[in-house]
């Protein structure tokens, strides 16, 4: 059977309070991702023929951060979920298989429940599956209506449409469908709007399958969280919360420890081997890919970066960046901007680098930043080390060697190349290029003024007086 699917996310969210809406819902992160890539890649699994997202408010910017294996359409007017299935017309409309429409505002849906959900629609040679849920207090959700003797469903009501007797109901619509797709759009063409507002609501095809004699029944979700969809700020941090147990869980049962999983927040797209630490107050986004027998944190922050074996990385910034194996990173150390790290290195104590790449054994400890360079194995560069690497208009880089020795407090003026085995005396600052085996001093010569220390803090303490007057 082929499989298809539909993800709405064309509304305009204004429960979200945005400035100016100018956020479509679907597009605020959670751990750093999107609440619509998590449907995206819920549905990834599944191995559907065609993914397709409905975008409209916001579309622009939406297209951006849509995941990958997908085509988009666009709902240029924002009239009902209907409406917004129909724009999927010209991609679907003549195919043979089942298509699969939900929400993508529902981010805790998993891949299972909805593989569980085709599995039923096959074996029952269903015509429309039905997700649903149990609840026990089901007040805000669309109910499903059953006919009393032989309990078939007869219709979704609208929660604003539902009267008192419907009010015992429990078992609610979850939001998401599974059609046959040439039914789909042989019945989306004869959907009428509402009156109230225009709009045109998928949910009302249930009933016109059911009138015209297709077989209709419901899948039940079997945790009811899968189903919560987001409409406002406090909805986005409680599905966060979800997902961030979801993570932490996943990892520690595959051999990670973390220590503090209340305050340690990691995205779904990172991957950690085993026997990594990770610390309390520590967040890590984006896609990571981190290798076994690390100690990370606390305080610690890393984003689309790739970590090696046996590495610790304290109190530390590390984004779009690699660390092979082995390396001390931190306490207060800031690598980003594609640097590299090769291993057996220790980046210390406030320390930048920038577009860096420093090979084995490199040390550098304290008070420095790294912009634009190349640094070659087992060199010290001492604290307080700045390479000069921008103009005001233009970015330069440097080259610096092997087994060299920056002296404290150098400033290094790009482009220029260190050799092999150079040395540059602490407190210089170096314009030209120093080659194998040189030192390299540029200083001025030193004056020591008699009773000028005196007479220096005799006039600072005068000009202070006269400004208090």
């Amino acid at each position: 059977m082929n499989k298809y699917g539909i993800i709405l996310g064309a509304g305009k969210g204004t429960r979200m309070l945005s400035i100016n809406n100018e956020i479509n819902k679907v597009a605020y992160p959670i751990l750093g991702k999107p609440i619509i890539n998590y449907v995206v890649d819920a549905v990834e699994p599944l191995e559907l023929s065609k993914t397709i997202v409905v975008v409209g408010h916001g579309a622009e910017n939406l297209k951006k951060v849509i995941g990958k294996n997908t085509d988009i359409v666009t709902q240029e007017k924002i009239i009902g979920t209907g409406n917004a299935v129909l724009m999927a017309k010209d991609l679907l409309k003549d195919k043979e298989g089942a298509t699969m429409v939900l929400y993508g505002d529902t981010p805790l849906l998993t891949s299972n429940t909805l593989a569980k959900m085709f599995k039923k629609f096959q074996k029952d040679k269903n015509d429309l599956t039905i997700l649903t849920s149990v609840i026990e207090n089901p007040i805000g959700y669309n109910k499903i209506i059953r006919e009393d003797k032989t309990e078939r469903i007869l219709k979704i009501k609208e929660i604003k449409e539902a009267v008192q007797v419907d009010y015992i109901v429990t078992e609610v619509d979850a939001g998401v469908y599974i059609f046959d797709n040439k039914l789909l759009f042989k019945y989306l063409d004869r959907m009428k709007p509402d009156l109230d507002h225009g709009e045109y609501s998928l949910i009302t095809i249930v009933e016109m399958f059911v009138n015209d004699g297709y077989k209709v029944e419901s899948y039940i979700v079997e945790d009811r969280q899968e189903m919560f969809s987001i409409n406002n700020r406090f909805q986005l941090a409680y599905a966060g919360k979800v997902i961030r147990k979801r993570v932490n869980q996943r990892l520690m049962f595959e051999g990670v420890s973390i220590e503090d999983p209340d305050t340690t927040y990691i995205s779904p797209d990172v991957n950690i081997g085993k026997d990594t630490i990770i610390c309390a107050n520590s967040t890590i986004l984006g896609k990571c890919e981190i290798g076994h027998s690390n100690i990370i944190g606390p305080n610690t922050y890393l984003q689309n970066v790739k970590i090696g074996n046996h590495n610790e990385i304290i109190f530390s910034y590390v984004v779009d960046a690699t660390i092979k194996d082995n390396s001390q990173i931190g306490p207060f150390a800031r690598i980003r901007g594609q640097s590299i790290v090769e291993g057996n290195s220790r980046i210390g104590n406030f320390v930048e680098m920038k577009n860096a790449h420093v090979e084995k054994g490199v040390k550098i400890a304290h008070l420095t930043y790294i912009g634009d360079t190349h640094i070659g194995e087992n060199t010290n560069v001492g604290c307080g080390t700045i390479i000069a690497n921008y103009d005001g208009y233009n970015k330069f880089h440097t080259e610096i060697g092997k087994d060299c020795f920056i002296g404290s407090g150098t400033i290094i003026i790009a482009p220029l190349t260190v050799g092999d085995n150079a040395l540059t005396a602490a407190g210089s600052t170096i314009t030209k290029d120093v080659l194998n085996n040189e030192l390299a001093i540029e200083r001025g010569p030193q004056v020591n003024i008699k009773e000028g220390a005196s007479r220096f803090f005799a006039k600072a303490k005068a000009k202070k007086e006269a400004n208090k007057k």
